[in-house]
């Protein structure tokens, strides 16, 4: 049996631009996504602590060193410029293998590591 564990997580990143003409995703600093070993595609979770919306996306890669957290098209109507969000990602795993696993968490200043 495979579960669905906690692989990666950017904990209190803000949301600095909405572009609602966007296909879709989130775009993020690649240093952090580098950081909280999140990849080019991957699908992650985002939870905004500003206002409650949950949504699933997949992550792009934004200019290294920017601090760039923008949402993407739907998704900028739920998440907005300066609210505060958590991004996560999972990997499936058996059980066996989460027990020794340590998720990659980073908790970024200015969103920045």
């Amino acid at each position: 049996m495979f579960l669905e564990i906690l692989k990666s997580k950017i904990h209190c990143a803000v949301v600095t631009e909405a572009n609602l003409d966007y296909i879709g995703s989130i775009t993020i600093d690649e240093d952090l996504m580098d950081a909280a070993h999140i990849f080019n595609g991957e699908k992650v979770s985002v939870v905004d602590k500003t206002n409650g919306a949950r949504l699933e996306t997949y992550a792009i890669p934004g200019k290294r060193g920017s601090g760039c957290i923008c949402m993407n098209g739907a998704a900028a109507h739920l998440m907005h410029v300066g609210d505060v969000i958590i991004i996560m990602a999972y990997a499936l795993m058996t059980e066996d293998e989460q027990r020794a696993f340590k998720p990659s968490i980073i908790f970024p200043v200015n969103n920045k590591i």
